[in-house]
């Protein structure tokens, strides 16, 4: 149909050229087996094993060379995370990591969590016009990216087939660093072990989203984190892309943040 309505447009107008469609940019960056993702294992609470990075990311002003991918939607920089049931942030247990959507995540019931580090050009291309696009004073171009995908995951205890697709990348270049955290679809906000309802996934101590430093003192909660509000995170952001949060993360710095977290009811606009 698009097709057809082009043709009809070109042909109506005479003069008119070089008529073709634009559709919305993807907010999630390419995953799955076609970018050769590694995937975690199936197991409720589960991560991956330690992965060895190619080039040191640096968060809070320390450089890792190692993280895990943990199902329950955290990347972790010292040591594993199985808990299911989020803390509030800082925590007091020194464990330092990026928690993209904190919450009990069942791969077993539904979904894939798929992970890779890259150096693709062309998608190094697109982080470097993003990055360039949210933070034009801080020059920035992307030598390496670690993207870590949890797809249409389910929920522990779920009786329903609903699933959460986010995102979180990790990229630098090799002396700033930045995290972009995407949320396409989200429909759940807690596992029945965290007090959620095992028909809606909704209720309980809801999911968490922001970073960790681990030393008690240095921290981000992303608004509506561990509230009902927190389901709606697909229609925030602090870039005025709907479902895109961005953080510089090597010297942390919050960007774009409003002072107030949006209402639980559902919204159309995108809430800056």
């Amino acid at each position: 149909i698009a097709q057809e309505l082009i043709f009809l447009l070109i042909s109506s107008a005479g003069a008119v050229t070089n008529i073709e469609p634009t559709p919305e940019a993807a907010l999630l960056y390419p995953y799955g087996p076609d970018q050769s993702d590694r995937k975690n294992p199936k197991l409720d609470d589960g991560t991956s094993k330690r992965l060895s990075l190619s080039v040191p990311f640096t968060f809070y002003s320390k450089e890792y060379r190692s993280l895990y991918v943990n199902n329950n939607g955290v990347i972790s920089f010292d040591t594993q995370v199985k808990q299911y049931t989020p803390d509030p942030f800082p925590l007091v247990d020194g464990r330092s990591f990026v928690a993209p959507y904190w919450g009990d995540v069942d791969n077993v019931l539904g979904g894939d969590v798929f992970y890779r580090q890259t150096t693709d050009p062309a998608l190094l291309k697109l982080i470097t016009q993003n990055i360039n696009q949210y933070f034009p004073s801080t020059p920035f171009t992307a030598t390496w990216a670690f993207v870590a995908t949890w797809d249409h995951v389910a929920y522990y205890g779920s009786t329903s087939n609903k699933g959460n697709t986010f995102q979180a990348v990790l990229t630098t270049d090799s002396n700033t660093s930045f995290v972009i955290l995407n949320y396409k679809d989200i429909q759940w906000t807690t596992g029945v072990a965290s007090g959620g309802d095992p028909k809606t996934g909704l209720g309980g101590t809801p999911a968490h989203a922001g970073f960790n430093n681990g030393d008690e003192t240095n921290y981000y909660n992303i608004p509506s984190s561990r509230t009902e509000a927190v389901i709606n995170i697909t229609k925030t952001s602090n870039v005025n892309v709907p479902g895109r949060w961005v953080f510089q993360v090597d010297d942390f710095k919050v960007t774009g943040v409003p002072t107030k977290a949006p209402h639980a009811a559902a919204s159309k606009s995108c809430w800056l």
